[in-house]
């Protein structure tokens, strides 16, 4: 039965696309390019596509906490006859940027302070310039500060370190945000380690990172944008976690490994795996929540699919089709398969990749009560 979206709670990122398609999908290169370097903005960039699917350039099926909808928003799609609920990222991500602007005018109100993030950009990209405007725009509409820090491509690593340190030194800044890949000539490591732990927007520092695999001790300030964005989409859907056989497809530190410590928080029964796991379809079809984030085309087969599971999909990937670019959109998923099979699924796109900035305007959100010495927003609900 369709259930009511759950109120806002929480734990503490994205899809590398499938190097499978050539051809009309070079004109996305720029964007593989970024999801293959392992960026933390890279995560952001590919959430944009995920979101507009298209040429962007930039717990199982038991039902728990379920809360009255909210108004106007459908979690959990009707579905055709036969087919699995579509888990509805486009709608969840816009409920979650409504909770951030309470909370941001809360803060405006109580303390005087706005929350500010900071992007800082080197080279003249068009992913780059995409990115830049759907940051603001969604900042803009929480009402948040937005700070771009734009640089040519010949920037030293000096000049690019000497900017970092000075939005960690700004009092109106509190994420800082590095879009990747950076040139050659630039260490991005050193970058990104210079980068405030209190100020780290993507949640991949690895203060934010042991934190969050830690048993008790201190929560992360940050949480990885796109793994907290899934584990949102199973607890505002009424999906349980708690004694599940959760299976996550793909090891990566910027989704995989992330969202699997993230779902052993919950009391699921986590197995992480990967493209040289042997007898891969067996574990899949043991799980009562499957989180494909391989990046490879349709990799995960519909009859890999346990009855009455269901599926998050963060894949990005393209397949040839009779369409005026050449290719279609499709996950780590093979969605029209494996619908028949699952009880909920997300699509592709529209699913995970609109939670993607949702996430990293609350991740902001959270280091800007932080700077105030006021708790955070938690993601996990408490069960």
């Amino acid at each position: 039965q369709q259930r009511g979206a759950l109120r806002s709670g929480t734990l503490p990122a994205s899809s590398a696309l499938s190097q499978a398609s050539a051809g009309p999908f070079m004109k996305l290169s720029a964007v593989r390019r970024l999801a293959l370097a392992g960026s933390l903005s890279a995560s952001v960039a590919l959430g944009l596509q995920l979101q507009h699917g298209r040429d962007a350039r930039p717990f199982g099926a038991s039902v728990a906490f379920a809360q009255p909808r909210a108004a106007g928003v459908t979690m959990l799609a009707s579905p055709a006859e036969g087919r699995a609920r579509l888990i509805d990222g486009k709608a969840i991500a816009a409920a979650i940027r409504r909770e951030v602007k309470q909370h941001s005018e809360a803060l405006i109100a109580s303390h005087k302070v706005t929350p500010g993030l900071a992007v800082v950009l080197v080279g003249a990209r068009t992913d780059s310039a995409t990115y830049v405007k759907m940051k603001k725009k969604a900042a803009a509409e929480v009402g948040f500060h937005s700070i771009d820090k734009t640089f040519a491509e010949s920037v030293t690593e000096e000049a690019l370190l000497q900017c970092v340190q000075e939005l960690n030194s700004d009092p109106s800044v509190h994420g800082i945000l590095v879009q990747l890949p950076l040139p050659k000539h630039i260490d991005e490591a050193k970058v990104l380690e210079s980068i405030r732990v209190e100020k780290d927007a993507d949640g991949f520092s690895s203060e934010n990172v042991g934190n969050m695999c830690l048993r008790g001790g201190k929560p992360p300030l940050a949480v990885p944008c796109t793994p907290a964005g899934c584990i949102e989409l199973l607890q505002r859907s009424g999906v349980a976690v708690r004694g599940k056989e959760c299976v996550v497809v793909g090891r990566s530190n910027i989704v995989g490994m992330p969202v699997a410590h993230m779902l052993q928080s919950m009391d699921g029964t986590v197995t992480v795996c990967h493209s040289k796991t042997a007898g891969l379809p067996a574990h899949v079809r043991r799980a009562d929540i499957v989180v494909a984030a391989i990046g490879a085309a349709e990799f995960v087969k519909g009859d890999w699919i346990k009855p009455g599971a269901v599926v998050i999909d963060v894949g990005m990937n393209t397949k040839p089709a009779d369409t005026a670019k050449g290719f279609r959109l499709c996950g780590d998923v093979d969605f029209d398969a494996a619908s028949r099979r699952a009880s909920a699924i997300t699509p592709v796109p529209g699913g995970v990749g609109p939670m993607t900035i949702a996430m990293l305007l609350k991740n902001t959100l959270n280091l800007t009560r932080h700077s105030l010495g006021l708790p955070r927003i938690p993601l996990r609900r408490q069960q």
